[in-house]
This record gives C-alpha cells, structure tokens and sequence, in this order.
C-alpha cells in the first residue's frame, strides 16, 4: 500500500500552570513597563507539533504515514519516541547548531495562556524535498516553516500526488496571493472555522467560490462538527459526544489524521468526515496531543456506536 507523507513541524509543548490569575499579577496602569514573572510549579512536556500528531493519529488506524519534517540538537528523544511508536525518521532531518521547534505555554486559572513559541529547526525544513520520499500515494502540507509551505506544495503537484493544504496556524504567514497559489495547487484544503473567515477575508472569496478551485474544502467548526464542501454541494458533518473534554490541543490534527485515512482507503466524504469527527473526540479526552490509545477494532466499534454504520 502507498504511503502518506506528512510535511510539518515536529515541536515540544512545554506546558505550565499558574496557580493564580494573570489579571491579578499585571497591572494595567505599568503595562509599558511590564516586567513579570510567574511561579509555575506544575509542568510537563508534550511531544507535539502538527506532523507529529497528524502521524501518530493515522498510525493509531493503521494508516502508512511518513514523516517529512526536521529537529534540532535536542531532538534525540523525539527520534527515539517515533522509534517506539513504529513511525519512520527516514526523513526527519536532524539539523545541527539550533533547537527543535518548541512552544513554552503558561495557563491560569480562568484558562488564559501565555504562549512563546520558538520556530528553531522548522526554520530549515524547506531542505527536504518530498521526491526524497518512495512510493508515496498521498500527502499533506502542515503548519511548518514559510518557504517548507510553499516548496512542498509545489512539490506535490509536480510530483502529481494529491495533497492537503492545511495552513493552520502558519496561515497569517501568507497573503492573498500566496493563499490562492495554494489553492491551485492543492487536491484538498482544510482549515477551522477562525481559519476559514481569515482564507475568505485573504482571498476576497466566498467558501463556496475557494471550494471549487479544490476537490474539496473541509472547515472545521469545533463542537459543532464539520463542513465539507464538494462538488457544488456542503456535507454536514457532526460531532461526536467525547467521552471528556480535557484539552483540545492536537484535536484538529487527529481530525486530519483520520480524515487522511479516510482518503486514502477511497471512504465517502460523509464517511472520511466522520470518522475524522470521531478521531477528534477521542483525543479530546485526553490531556497532551499522542497520549491516546486507539486502534482500528477500537474504532470502528465506536464509529458504530456512534453513527450506526460500519467503517
């Protein structure tokens, strides 16, 4: 079976709780002479960043994902972790001198974060090339660095092999212009409702007009499930009730990790959609991004409780 290659960044989430409320620490009136400082006892670190967590949620069903992106100096346990997973690095670049892609994320009680997010080894992701990667069948192009976007997206459709383009959070890097050059490219686009406004007010275009530059566009909304748009018509796709709702990071790529799946074994879009829906409350109840433990049987028992059908 062909392979899917996954271009993205793979990153360390290095998150910490504030035992209090940042309102309480920042005074207004001293704001342009801000100088604070939080005492955080709790913290961890989450393998993450959106090729990594795209990966783990195809592998989970079965799916042939290839990695294609880089890490840094410090990004020895995160090869190792891929190694014990079952997941490929044969084109994971290692680049010496920098860190691996990481963000620092500071929570409060009411839930508000402060994030700092150091790009590191993503910077230098433009030097794979998806042709260095064998028998690959289908692809995505993640949130990495500027010019890894664009290079592998041009790359992809040389190469003819469908893709997503799915921007994410890397989606302010780029304008109208650049947008559209995506879309032309691209087989599928996929992007969250927040996402979705930005590619309309980017593009000057309507959903329904960017949908048909694409095979489809797929948008999706949170706890309200999800839109795709296909041939002239929109497919409503519904949420699935999580067993918790713990932490949303690293939801929307477990939605895509499922939704690849779906692609690549020739599922329906309604099907592909939900299947993604149901990748998305899974990992919902979970707190970090790849500390779920689905596999395919576990699955589909639940697609089928949740939906009525087989998968």
């Amino acid at each position: 079976m062909k392979k899917t290659l996954i271009c993205g960044s793979l990153a360390y989430d290095n998150i910490m709780v504030f035992n209090g409320r940042f309102r309480e620490q920042i005074l207004p009136e001293q704001i342009h002479i801000l100088n604070v400082a939080f005492l955080v006892p709790e913290m961890r670190r989450e393998f993450g960043g959106c090729a990594g967590n795209i990966a783990y949620a195809l592998h989970s069903l079965g799916g042939h994902a290839e990695i294609m992106a880089t890490v840094g100096e410090d990004g020895i346990p995160y090869l190792d972790r891929l190694d014990a997973q079952g997941l490929s690095r044969q084109h994971v670049r290692k680049v010496p001198g920098i860190f691996t892609a990481q963000a620092f994320i500071t929570t409060d009680m009411d839930d508000n974060q402060i994030t700092a997010f150091h790009p590191g080894a993503m910077g230098q992701a433009h030097l794979n090339e998806v042709s260095h990667a064998e028998n690959i069948g289908l692809g995505i192009v993640a949130p990495d660095g500027r010019d890894a976007m664009i290079e592998h997206a041009r790359q992809f459709a040389d190469a003819n092999i469908p893709f997503i383009f799915d921007p994410g959070q890397g989606l302010p890097m780029f304008d109208g212009d650049d947008l559209k050059q995506f879309l032309s490219l691209a087989t599928y686009a996929c992007v969250n409702d927040y996402e979705a406004q930005m590619l309309c007010d980017r593009t000057g275009q309507t959903l329904e007009q960017l949908a048909e530059q694409v095979a489809a566009l797929i948008v999706t909304r949170g706890g309200e499930g999800a839109w795709i748009f296909t041939g002239g018509q929109r497919i409503d796709i519904e949420s699935v009730q999580p067993e918790a709702i713990i932490d949303p990071t690293g939801c929307g790529d477990a939605f895509r990790g499922g939704l690849l799946y779906g692609i690549a074994n020739g599922f329906d879009w309604q099907k592909s959609g939900r299947l993604a829906s149901l990748m998305g409350s899974i990992k919902i109840a979970q707190a970090g991004p790849q500390n779920y433990r689905v596999n395919l049987e576990q699955v589909a028992q639940r697609f089928q409780a949740a939906f009525g059908e087989a998968l």
